[in-house]
């Protein structure tokens, strides 16, 4: 499996000091992996490595080259308010160079793919969290990215919501196969949608460990009531307990 992004033994170090580090992850192409760690153990950290928001103090960042090659979902839904949803779903086309109309085509193709059709027009002061967080994921899938960085998007929303957008991400993932690396808190969560989950210990963030998760992606009904997934999840809180240990 051919790499979609890479850290090799990162280290972020600020003023107040150490973030991250040394810290290497690899993702393959097509590849779902959660990151899951104590608060303020730099997974966050990893996820702007992988996004190019931010630059090691040492080691390396390999990533999908490319405008429009990475796209980045935040805990926030972080639309501009005063745009309606097919605006924001358009502007990472519009602000590559696509003209208007066709930017505005794709977004309403990429709404609809995350059910937003009959949405278009409405402002984010005018959708439920779910609705704003479908039009966040929609503005990143638009460009036809190779790599799909998730900074815990869920977080803010109830349960059933957060169950039902994990079940769309997964459904869009599989259309398109996009590279997922995940931040998430909910041990529950990090084996239900990703193919790996990586464990990190508490600041400055290491490997503690991984998990691979057996079963197939989408996940069927019932999967969070089979045997596999409560021993792998059950495996996964032993590494974070560990990782916060160490």
């Amino acid at each position: 499996m051919s790499a979609a992004a890479a850290l090799e033994d990162v280290v972020v170090a600020y003023r107040r000091g150490p973030a991250l580090g040394p810290f290497s992850l690899e993702v393959g192409a097509g590849e779902i992996v959660a990151l899951v760690g104590p608060s303020g153990c730099g997974k966050s950290t990893a996820l702007r490595l992988l996004a190019g928001l931010e630059t090691p103090t040492s080691g390396t960042v390999r990533r999908a080259a490319g405008r429009g090659k990475t796209a980045v979902v935040f805990q926030a839904p972080t639309l501009a308010p005063w745009l309606s949803a097919r605006a924001n779903a358009a502007l990472p086309l519009e602000l590559s160079g696509v003209a208007a109309t066709e930017a505005r085509r794709r977004a309403d193709v990429t709404l609809a793919r995350v059910g937003l059709s009959g949405a278009e027009v409405a402002r984010p002061a005018q959708l439920s969290g779910g609705m704003a967080m479908r039009v966040s994921l929609a503005r990143a899938l638009v460009t036809g990215p190779k790599l799909l960085l998730l900074d815990e998007p869920f977080a803010a929303l109830d349960e059933i919501t957060r169950r039902a957008l994990a079940d769309d991400v997964l459904q869009l993932w599989a259309e398109t196969k996009p590279a997922i690396v995940f931040v998430t808190h909910s041990v529950e969560e990090a084996v239900y949608m990703a193919s790996r989950v990586v464990v990190m210990t508490r600041g400055p963030g290491r490997m503690a460990g991984e998990a691979a998760v057996d079963g197939p992606l989408p996940r069927p009904a019932g999967f969070r009531t089979t045997a596999g997934f409560r021993q792998t999840a059950e495996g996964v809180s032993g590494l974070l307990a560990h990782g916060m240990a160490a």
